[in-house]
């Protein structure tokens, strides 16, 4: 079975990351789960399996992983892991590939998910500021999903909104 531990696959795996607008638990958070799981088990490109895996963090963030050094994705079976999560979505009206979103931690340690624009204005009302937990989901690999993916806005593409 070409799916993997998430945790064996490495640094330079790629990944995909997908955050929800809105916590996804219960049984809606093991619907997508066991959806994932199932597409992974038998995800190809071009009819060669993917060494693949996910992983699940805070009740939001996906991250799908592949292994390239041992098989490469291609754009047909990345659209169609894409295909798989809008079906979910649509099943269980959670949102998983929203665009444009913006994620961070508040000191209370709710993650909240907003536009740009709320942002850049609670950076304003001092709600964020440069230590403030910010979620990158434009990372490409496993090892930047273990090291980067949460870190304090300024040493992030974040720090373009920090005064």
């Amino acid at each position: 079975m070409p799916t993997v531990s998430f945790d064996t696959l490495p640094d330079s795996a790629r990944v995909w990351v997908f955050g929800a607008a809105s916590p996804v638990t219960g049984d809606a958070a093991s619907r997508v789960l066991q959806t994932v799981d199932a597409h992974l088990a038998v995800w190809r490109a071009h009819g060669v399996p993917l060494v693949c895996a996910r992983d699940w963090r805070d009740d939001r963030f996906l991250a799908v992983a592949v292994d390239e050094q041992a098989s490469q994705a291609s754009g047909c079976s990345i659209d169609a892991l894409f295909r798989q999560l809008q079906s979910v979505e649509a099943e269980l009206s959670v949102s998983l590939v929203p665009s444009g979103l913006v994620y961070w931690r508040r000191p209370d340690g709710a993650i909240v998910a907003s536009d740009r624009a709320a942002f850049r204005a609670a950076i304003a009302a001092g709600e964020a500021g440069p230590d403030t937990p910010v979620f990158d989901t434009l990372i490409n690999t496993v090892g930047e999903w273990r090291t980067q993916f949460e870190r304090p806005a300024r040493d992030s593409w974040h720090k373009r909104w920090l005064a």
